[in-house]
């Protein structure tokens, strides 16, 4: 069964979750509203300029999942996916999930934002299977700390390779979607590679490489 991959936010989505869920904590009262904005702002202009310090990064968007109840964190989420994620969510990305799902092609998610964000959104979008970074829990809650490597950049790759292993799946003629610079070891990992909406860095890069650009943002 061959792979279709996908990055999430910019690709299948029309927005970047991750800095969506900082501005909806700040609109929550969850968290300190001037500092908070300013990081997630700092942060996510890194992402965008691939210069982000991952670790860095993780240690503040963590800490919130840390200093609040599951049961809040959960009501949240439902509060963000509809007010935030649903007009996120692109209808072409939608279909080209169908249309690879007809192909009876494996579908798979890997992005560099947590599980607890993504989680859901990838069940919004009907796809089983999901490599995050993955938000450490002990005795039900969150600890603001990382469990096993995070799926930024190189870490993708040594993330999907864990997932191959066990699942039994290959690379073999697999495709992959991404907005992003960043996603660029990954892309260069896969025989079908695409850039979606691309930034002007990956957008060079696949003019050069002569790689498939498409857009499914509405024209």
């Amino acid at each position: 069964m061959r792979l279709a991959i996908f990055d999430l936010d910019n690709t299948l989505l029309g927005g970047d979750s991750d800095h969506s869920w900082g501005e909806f904590l700040v609109e929550q009262g969850a968290v300190d509203a001037e500092h908070y904005r300013r990081e997630n702002d700092r942060f996510h202009e890194d992402y965008n300029n691939g210069v982000l310090d991952i670790d860095a990064y993780l240690r503040f968007a963590l800490a919130p999942l840390a200093e609040h109840r599951p049961e809040q964190l959960d009501a949240w989420h439902r509060q963000f996916m509809a007010s935030r994620i649903e007009p996120m969510i692109l209808p072409r990305g939608e279909a080209l999930l169908a249309e690879h799902r007809a192909r009876g092609d494996q579908l798979l998610i890997i992005t560099a934002t947590n599980r607890f964000v993504t989680g859901p959104i990838a069940e919004r979008l009907g796809v089983a299977d999901l490599i995050a970074i993955e938000p450490e829990r002990r005795e039900g809650r969150y600890t603001g700390r990382v469990s096993g490597v995070p799926s930024f950049r190189e870490g993708k790759i040594t993330r999907l390779e864990q997932w191959l292993a066990e699942t039994g799946h290959s690379l073999e003629d697999a495709w992959f979607y991404s907005d992003s610079l960043n996603d660029l070891p990954l892309l260069e990992r896969v025989d079908h590679p695409v850039a979606v909406d691309p930034d002007p860095a990956l957008a060079a890069i696949a003019r050069e490489r002569h790689w498939q650009i498409i857009s499914l943002r509405d024209e």
